[in-house]
């Protein structure tokens, strides 16, 4: 996931004066937008995205289920290439991208700088997705633990189809931040749109083929029916679909560069020591993240042993790890509106700041940041709690009432740590900007050991149908000790955080947050129970409580946090609202 800050003003050397790049264009002159609007305009791109994504999923369960062995074997498949990506990219390239290009933009002949990061990384890139596609095998025996010989074959056929997708995903970063660094943040977070709509497509297509997945009976699936059943056109149409889409979404990025003045020239030498302290950023980076995705891999296999009987079937009532990522889809969408859009927004002005030791002007960017954050995180905390198993039910149609129970449980789990959630990735891209990535990679420690041990108590004391809610209450924890850790080093380093104020904010917007949550609670008690909504006439049942709930609990929350003054949300909501049709101004 990505991440940036308020435009706090120019740093040194970059006014009238700055050097004009080798395009022609610079970065000082041009108008700055606002950062509220540029988080609405990304907001915007990824509340469609999102919305699309939601789209794509329900139409992903209705062909492969979403207990089942060929959801939680395309799971791992899917999974590869993405916790790859958090290796090379999420690792490497953002630790160190934005702030390389932020300062070759300010320079003269800095282009050419930039070209050289881009040919580097995209060489890099796809050699590191040769090699690891060759060795899809490998990683899918990492992830697992003992899965029964068909699953893991099926798993492997999946793998060669979509772990092509991290050249892909590397692509996108490395053009997106080039986007990001010149301040053209839009496409950047709509170019997934397109990704969902190639996917949305392709699925159409295998639903028209092969029609929906049927659920077993109550004694499970039998494995070798299941190998039978994945022919090479199967696997071919869902993994190569899925890996077409991040192709879109990465190649549609070389559109808006062009158009925005910005063209690309391989550049494969440099001045000696133009890109000196990359080495030693984007090893600590490395370091970090290969920590994190060990735990990860270590939690996946947890999830994944869930649903395997002794008999080596599979029980589909128990949510395993594919059951964690529809939970996480739903999870990750208010981090991904207002926390992902914000940060990004906020990244560049972040970097410039640093790069001129502006330590007053860093403060008051994590302060707004945490602020406006957390204003709709807190709120977003509790009602997704609220109305959870009737979220799951509009958002996976075709899911039976034990998918959608077991799934809404593991969301309740991730979401208890969604405020920390943000407050960390702030504090991460903070260090980034700081060039201090060792940090990183010990606060990582702790933060995998909370995580991992977690999971396995769960395991260890619990029921297997508990052991995937078990993984999701790591991942909260591991979130607050992410963001204590890191909000302690970063209180040394920038003497002090604006601390009351933001905990000031944090405390009236949980107290509206429960207001609306206990309001919101009693509203659907007079709502039919989720058992109860079957077909599609439930799910559109189940759509108007989750949007009737909301509203109710928006505008209590709302009068509640204005009554406490709270202006953070005015700055959040704001911009949003205006681009509302009808509301534009004229």
């Amino acid at each position: 996931m990505s991440e940036q800050s308020p435009r706090g003003g120019e740093p040194a050397g970059a006014g009238d004066g700055a050097a004009p790049s080798e395009d022609g264009m610079t970065l000082a002159g041009r108008r700055r937008r606002s950062i509220t609007r540029n988080t609405a305009v990304m907001a915007a791109g990824t509340a469609v995205s999102r919305a699309l994504g939601f789209v794509r999923n329900a139409m992903l369960v209705a062909a492969i289920g979403a207990t089942a062995a060929a959801a939680n074997a395309y799971d791992i498949a899917n999974r590869l290439p993405n916790a790859m990506f958090a290796i090379l990219a999420a690792g490497v390239l953002n630790a160190v991208l934005v702030p390389q290009i932020v300062r070759a933009f300010q320079r003269e002949g800095g282009k050419r700088t930039v070209d050289r990061i881009l040919t580097l990384g995209t060489v890099i890139s796809l050699v590191v997705t040769i090699v690891a596609t060759l060795l899809a095998p490998v990683w899918v025996e990492l992830y697992t633990d003992d899965w029964p010989s068909e699953l893991t074959a099926l798993a492997v056929a999946f793998s060669y189809w979509c772990i092509p997708q991290l050249f892909f995903y590397c692509l996108y970063t490395l053009l997106g931040q080039v986007l990001n660094a010149r301040e053209q943040f839009g496409p950047f977070m709509w170019a997934p749109v397109l990704n969902n709509v190639v996917s949305i497509a392709g699925l159409g297509v295998y639903l028209v083929t092969f029609g929906r997945y049927i659920a077993p009976g109550p004694a499970g699936e039998d494995l070798s029916v299941v190998a039978d059943l994945w022919t090479p056109d199967r696997i071919a149409l869902i993994g190569g679909v899925a890996t077409l889409g991040i192709a879109a979404q990465a190649l549609i990025l070389l559109v808006p560069l062009v158009r925005g003045g910005y063209h690309w020239r391989w550049q494969w030498r440099g001045p000696k020591g133009e890109l000196s302290g990359i080495g030693t950023i984007a090893a600590w980076s490395l370091a970090a993240v290969i920590l994190e995705q060990i735990g990860v891999a270590m939690v996946t296999q947890v999830s994944a042993a869930a649903q395997v009987l002794p008999d080596g079937r599979i029980d589909t009532s128990i949510a395993g790890n594919a059951a964690y990522f529809q939970a996480l889809s739903l999870y990750i969408v208010p981090h991904s509106l207002v926390t992902i859009s914000l940060v990004t927004a906020m990244y560049t002005a972040m970097a410039r700041h640093a790069a001129n030791r502006d330590m007053d002007g860093l403060r008051a960017d994590l302060s707004q940041g945490l602020r406006s954050a957390g204003v709709f995180t807190v709120f977003a905390t509790v009602a997704m709690i609220v109305v959870s198993q009737y979220l799951v039910r509009v958002a996976l149609p075709t899911a039976t009432l034990d998918e959608v129970q077991s799934i809404s449980a593991i969301v309740i789990a991730m979401t208890l740590g969604l405020v920390p959630l943000g407050a960390t990735v702030l504090f991460k891209r903070l260090y980034f900007a700081l060039e201090d990535a060792r940090a990183i990679f010990f606060m990582q420690i702790p933060m995998s050991i909370a995580w991992v041990g977690t999971a396995y108590a769960v395991q260890a004391l619990a029921e297997p149908r508990w052991w995937t809610v078990g993984v999701g209450l790591g991942l909260a924890a591991s979130n607050y000790t992410g963001m204590l850790l890191r909000a302690g080093g970063l209180r040394r380093r920038l003497r002090g955080l604006d601390g009351r104020r933001v905990l000031t904010v944090h405390v009236k917007a949980l107290v509206g947050a429960l207001a609306a949550g206990v309001v919101g609670w009693l509203a659907l008690k007079a709502a039919p129970d989720v058992e109860d909504l079957s077909g599609w006439s439930g799910v559109f049942i189940a759509g108007g409580v989750t949007v009737a709930a909301g509203l109710v609990m928006l505008v209590v929350y709302a009068a509640v946090t204005k009554a406490l003054k709270v202006t953070e949300l005015d700055v959040v909501a704001g911009p949003l609202m205006r681009r509302l049709p009808g509301r534009r101004r004229r």
